[in-house]
């Protein structure tokens, strides 16, 4: 995943922008647009552990 963060040129209140490959976040700060991305960053390297399969029935 592609993570951008870049001033939103087309808002005149000093608004940030967190571009997530197409999709995009806006924000009120670049202070918040980056704890956006530190907290993203860090769940998306969290452990996942994958659902277990059901034990087949008689084995």
């Amino acid at each position: 995943m592609d993570i951008l963060v870049c001033p939103n040129r087309s808002a005149r209140n000093g608004a940030w922008q967190v571009r997530l490959n197409t999709h995009q976040v806006s924000f009120r700060s670049e202070a918040e647009a980056r704890a956006f991305v530190d907290l993203l960053q860090s769940r998306l390297a969290a452990p996942h552990p994958l659902p277990r399969q059901p034990l087949a029935q008689g084995a």
